[in-house]
């Protein structure tokens, strides 16, 4: 009688772990998802703030033709990516184009003293800010969710239930990764 009770409690305890890590997963992808959304929410208000910046820069500019074509079709591509690997690389693309419209400016002294072009200026500053922040935040719970999923013994019910890794949201071009130079 003991070990059928024994055997119970112990099967027992291995079906409560499986429930306890089956909604861990749970917990901790929907967590990821809403980070996902969170960045998506930024991205799209940036993508509605660059027009109104590239029409101010235009009107000082409007000889660079080339340069606003590239931020358009750039921007476009961004907001079509739907996968996180996609958007990475069109994000990519998107913040190099923007940065060449942003340099113009130091070629049009009236520009940089215009008062729409500094508050656009400002607002996409406060935007990159908020979407590195969300960056940070999609990073943190994919990193939570990926440790449950590839440690033992968790794995085992992740693997059960086909939880797949989610990807991190990291900068490809390695530039972006040094120090700026300061000249005066």
């Amino acid at each position: 009688m003991s070990v059928v009770f024994i055997l119970a409690v112990v099967v027992i305890g291995v079906i409560l772990y499986f429930i306890s890590v089956y909604n861990k997963l749970i917990k901790l992808r929907n967590l990821v998802q809403e980070a996902w959304s969170g960045i998506d929410v930024f991205l799209k208000k940036r993508y509605d703030l660059i027009p109104n910046l590239v029409e101010t820069v235009k009107g000082y500019a409007s000889h660079e033709k080339e340069t606003f074509e590239n931020v358009t079709e750039a921007r476009s591509k961004a907001m079509g990516a739907t996968s996180v690997e996609g958007k990475q690389a069109a994000e990519q693309s998107f913040s190099n184009a923007l940065v060449k419209v942003l340099a113009l400016a130091e070629n049009y002294p009236d520009l940089k003293a215009n008062t729409n072009f500094q508050q656009l200026q400002d607002d996409l500053a406060k935007m990159e800010s908020e979407i590195e922040k969300s960056r940070r935040y999609y990073n943190g719970t994919a990193r939570d969710y990926n440790i449950v999923t590839e440690t033992f013994p968790s794995n085992i019910v992740a693997n059960s239930f086909n939880f797949e890794k989610f990807p991190f949201f990291e900068i490809e071009n390695s530039t972006q990764r040094e120090n700026p130079s300061v000249k005066f």
